[in-house]
């Protein structure tokens, strides 16, 4: 089939070459984000590929059902850029990929937490200036403390899995229980309970219209001060103007992260010739207490391979039987 991908860097390309090894499909790869206005380059495309910043709302979706898209291919998990109600009144079908390597999130999430913690990303430019003082970065023994994890699908049982090896205490919130946690002997409490209690506090949960904004004014009011918060997740799940109000009342000690709820303005590019217009963003970016990371959490070889090769593979589906396995419903 002739697939259309947009928001294309190196990475994307190396990596559904290698999975269409067979020519079986032809990849015609655009730079530029999806949208309403790019969406004209996909005409005639049957296949549209996108990934986590690509808009499909309504109006785009019209655009691309107009020129005879029939499939929208995304390679990622998430699905919260996309009007499912409007691609099915066009008849586009939309998939995704549900698991490509839960483990890089779950092990890049722990590595913010100890990089924050330990306050390595201070401590590295201070050597490299000659500076071996080792005032202000002081941390705290991960052992012991309380993590409470919002969200426990398998990115989220996997940190908790981690979070346990270390000897932290677990409170563990999802709208769904985990067999595998509970397995674990670990408590499912209510979000005040999670806020109330944790030191650590690590989000895992998708974006939808119950969670957006999940952590804002009265949830960090109701947080331990000095808490830690962590979001490897998508940026809409936090209030960035409130969580910056948190941050110097000093209510929030420290803050990790790799998702920005208006990130597809500025990551996956290099702005670095540029003035970034983003105030909020600009401002987290002042807090010597602040990890910001430019939506890396998944960047592995496994999960690059395993994105490549699951879209590749629910588009073959699709062609062949009209559903995939990974069909959103």
């Amino acid at each position: 089939m002739k697939i259309a991908v947009f928001s294309t860097k190196a990475f994307d390309r190396q990596f559904l070459e290698a999975a269409t090894s067979d020519k079986q499909h032809d990849l015609i790869f655009f730079d530029p984000h999806l949208n309403k206005d790019t969406a004209i380059l996909a005409a005639d495309f049957p296949v549209v590929c996108i990934f986590v910043n690509d808009q499909a709302d309504a109006a785009t979706l019209e655009v691309l059902a107009s020129r005879g898209t029939k499939l929208l291919a995304l390679r990622c998990a998430g699905f919260n850029n996309v009007d499912l109600k409007a691609a099915a009144e066009l008849g586009i079908s939309v998939v995704r990929v549900p698991a490509y390597s839960p483990e890089a999130v779950a092990e890049y999430t722990i590595a913010m937490i100890l990089t924050l913690n330990r306050k390595l990303y201070r401590a590295y430019n201070r050597v490299r200036e000659g500076n071996f003082s080792l005032d202000g970065l002081m941390g705290f023994n991960l052992h012991g403390r309380t993590v409470g994890i919002i969200g426990t699908g398998r990115i989220g049982a996997i940190v908790t899995q981690i979070l346990k090896g270390f000897g932290c205490n677990l409170l563990v919130y999802d709208v769904y229980r985990n067999p595998e946690i509970e397995a674990l002997g670990i408590k499912y409490v209510g979000l005040s309970e999670i806020f109330t209690k944790s030191d650590i506090i690590s989000l895992h949960c998708p974006l939808t219209s119950e969670t957006h904004h999940l952590i804002d004014a009265d949830a960090i009011d109701q947080m331990k001060s000095g808490v830690m918060l962590i979001n490897t997740s998508r940026g809409a799940l936090i209030n960035a103007k409130a969580v910056t109000r948190g941050l110097k009342s000093g209510k929030i000690g420290s803050l990790g992260l790799d998702v920005y709820e208006k990130e597809s303005d500025l990551f996956f590019e290099d702005l670095s010739g540029t003035i970034i217009q983003d105030d909020v963003f600009l401002r987290l970016t002042t807090f010597p207490n602040v990890l910001i990371t430019g939506h890396q959490a998944f960047f592995t070889e496994e999960a690059l391979r395993n994105i490549a090769e699951t879209t590749i593979t629910n588009i073959t589906e699709f062609e062949q039987t009209g559903d995939s396995k990974n069909l959103i419903k």
